[in-house]
């Protein structure tokens, strides 16, 4: 009787959307036994909400029908299945103040989710003995007999291959980039403070419009622009101001949230000013990565927000995430031995990286767009709808499945003795922006 071929032992450190929806694709691929590594021992209730944009819906479906069903499932309906909704962004101060200036997102059948909720859909769909709980990253070491990772509670674990899904403070990323590399730690170039409260949304009527209980507005002024999400199927929404250059205090205290601030902005924007500066307490301090010059080292690769964590303000740090996942996903289908990894990560690298941390450059631009801080942006409604247009379509109109192949071709060429990855060269078709 011939010997049945080993598995591949990858262990996922992580169990956030990134490693979670990894984690539901790599399950059906009986030649690869995974496991999952969460840091906290219990997922608690905390993040903002998500409007995720076509292309995270798009991801999620190469992975698999049922992941996207779970999202679906656990999501916030903002329209009916046939309409398509979208996010709209609004001048809400200047001479303009009134103006759509954009409609991001614009996906049939598009919902809103909390960070929890979608969580705990794909935790249903990772069998339980494929994750840990409580398991945060000590140590990695690498050598010719594959992967041992060390726990700060003392446990170890041995693996052909590891990839970090550990977040923004990821201590994968510093294994690959090193400790002291200027892009290992994460940043905060523009001094962004998100001043955030959720309320229930029957609170919330009383005192906004009712209207922003249901859909998703982003409200732009150059001292913060305002937005709201709704949560838990419409019972609660999570409402904020993101401020560019807050006066942080020297114990990096951010100042208080002034409603006097925002007299010149519409009065829809006002009235969701002051309901979040009644409890700014789910406020806190954005932050980004510069760009790392690669996502793997040997054995051990970096996806999510420990890769390319981005500014929320483009709406797609979770989208990347799932692309991440989908392409991993898919070259996974094809590692069935140890000496295929190191070609499975790059061209994985070579096919994200382009694409990911230009999402992190788009989103910081969204970010100074959204804050009037792009000299004549503002004053030029045109100008503006034709920014987001563009950057719309960049995000949202990937084609994805061409993405997958992309990385699959690479792979395939390195693996039969021909191209080694070619490095952090975008696929054909993404513009790097």
């Amino acid at each position: 009787m011939a010997e049945q071929p080993r598995k591949i032992k990858l262990a996922i450190v992580g169990g956030g959307i990134a490693g979670l929806a990894l984690g539901a694709g790599l399950k059906k691929k009986s030649h690869i036994d995974f496991h999952i590594y969460e840091s906290v021992p219990a997922y608690k209730d905390v993040g903002a909400g998500l409007a995720l944009h076509m292309n995270a819906i798009k991801a999620m479906t190469l992975i698999g029908p049922e992941v996207r069903q779970a999202y679906f499932e656990k999501a916030m309906e903002m329209g009916e299945e046939d309409q398509e909704m979208s996010t709209e962004v609004i001048l809400a101060q200047g001479p303009n103040q009134g103006e759509l200036v954009a409609e991001l997102g614009k996906a049939k059948g598009r919902k809103t989710v909390s960070r929890a909720d979608l969580l705990d859909g794909l935790l249903e769909l990772v069998p339980k003995e494929n994750i840990s709980f409580n398991k945060r990253l000590e140590k990695i070491e690498e050598s010719d007999d594959g992967i041992r990772i060390t726990f700060k509670d003392g446990s170890e674990t041995h693996a052909d291959c590891m990839i970090g899904a550990d977040g923004i403070h990821s201590a994968t990323r510093s294994y690959i980039l090193g400790p002291d590399h200027p892009a290992t730690e994460p940043k905060n170039h523009d001094g962004w403070q998100i001043y955030r409260t959720m309320v229930t949304a029957e609170f919330a009527r009383e005192h906004i419009n009712p209207k922003w209980t249901r859909t998703v507005p982003i409200l732009l002024g150059p001292r913060g622009h305002v937005n709201c999400i709704p949560l838990n199927k419409g019972t609660r929404l999570s409402a904020g101001v993101a401020v560019r250059g807050a006066k942080f205090t020297a114990s990096g205290q951010a100042p208080d949230l002034d409603p006097e601030l925002y007299k010149d902005y519409s009065e829809d924007a006002q009235r969701i000013v002051r309901l979040v500066a009644r409890d700014p307490s789910a406020s806190w301090t954005a932050a980004d990565h510069d760009h790392a010059p690669t996502y793997f080292k040997g054995r051990v690769a970096m996806m999510g927000d420990a890769a390319h964590a981005s500014m929320p303000f483009a709406g797609n740090g979770a989208a990347q995430a799932l692309e991440d996942a989908a392409v991993l996903d898919h070259l996974f289908s094809k590692v069935t031995q140890a000496e295929h990894i190191a070609a499975a990560f790059s061209a994985y690298d070579a096919t994200r990286r382009p694409r990911s941390q230009a999402v992190v450059d788009l989103a910081r631009k969204f970010g100074r767009v959204y804050a009037y801080a792009e000299e004549g942006m503002h004053e030029d409604p045109g100008r503006m709808k034709q920014f987001f247009g563009g950057a719309a379509a960049f995000t949202n109109n990937a084609d994805l499945q061409r993405q997958n192949d992309d990385a699959m071709k690479l792979f395939e060429g390195a693996v039969g003795g021909g191209a080694d990855g070619a490095e952090g060269v975008a696929p054909e078709g993404v513009e790097v922006v």
